[in-house]
């Protein structure tokens, strides 16, 4: 199991996923221009890609929509537009080729939202982004995974001294808005296990956080849990820079 982390963050989040034969996203938030330089660097293009599986309807996930056909979409209930797009239901799996995949909970205000479990062979990726608390009902679905990409989004001091409307902050802040790094800290601890290889912090604030504060507020929660930080190989996906992870790469 592959993966390329193409953008993580309010301006546009997607996220490239390979196995075998198989190429899925998981959104496409971004531009067309900025999808294909992406593939051109795996060797791909848009018509290598099997399926798209869609978190939620918001912009940031859902604005290159329109480039795909909707029989390779996926989402829960009333998240996409087309009646033609497939339509899946938290924690009943489905299959896009050699990659099966499982829809999450999560708690955030969108109109289904959802993250996504993926079986991989002998790997697996659990990926929550978007939610405002960690809905511990994913347990018994998602324990020990090889790659957890988690929403750390904001350091909530940070967030609180920006000069956004106090209705922002509220929704933010709220169980239906956005993980903090200690929350998403506290709900990794939960997930991971023996088996866990990496571990993304995603979705990051460019206001209201820094991938320093994120890892520092992660590395004080492990060690207040008595777990080795050091054990995991622990990074922050960008905006703007790809990130690359998962078999056969090498840091």
């Amino acid at each position: 199991m592959y993966f390329r982390i193409i953008a993580s963050g309010s301006k546009g989040n997607c996220t490239l996923i390979r196995y075998k034969n198989t190429v899925i996203l998981i959104d496409m938030g971004i531009t067309l221009t900025l999808l294909k330089e992406n593939l051109e660097l795996e060797g791909l293009t848009v018509s290598d890609i099997n399926g798209v599986i869609f978190t939620h309807d918001h912009g940031d996930h859902i604005r290159g929509l329109k480039f795909f056909s909707p029989k390779i979409c996926y989402a829960l209930d009333r998240t996409l537009p087309s009646a033609s797009s497939n339509v899946c239901e938290v924690f009943k799996p489905f299959e896009i080729k050699d990659i099966k995949i499982t829809p999450l909970m999560t708690s955030h205000d969108a109109t289904n939202p959802c993250g996504y479990y993926l079986e991989c062979g002998d790997e697996n990726m659990v990926y929550i982004t978007d939610s405002g608390h960690f809905c511990r009902e994913n347990l018994n679905f998602i324990n020990n995974p090889t790659y957890l990409i988690l929403e750390s989004n904001h350091d909530i001091q940070m967030l609180l001294r920006t000069n956004r409307p106090q209705l922002l902050k509220d929704r933010i802040l709220s169980d239906h808005g956005h993980l903090c790094n200690e929350d998403s800290a506290f709900a990794a601890l939960d997930i991971i296990g023996n088996k866990t290889k990496e571990i993304i912090l995603a979705h990051l604030s460019e206001e209201a956080n820094t991938p320093e504060k994120a890892l520092e507020a992660w590395e004080s929660i492990f060690k207040y849990k008595g777990v080795n930080f050091a054990k995991y190989n622990i990074r922050c996906a960008h905006q703007r820079i790809p990130l690359i992870g998962g078999s056969g790469y090498e840091n």
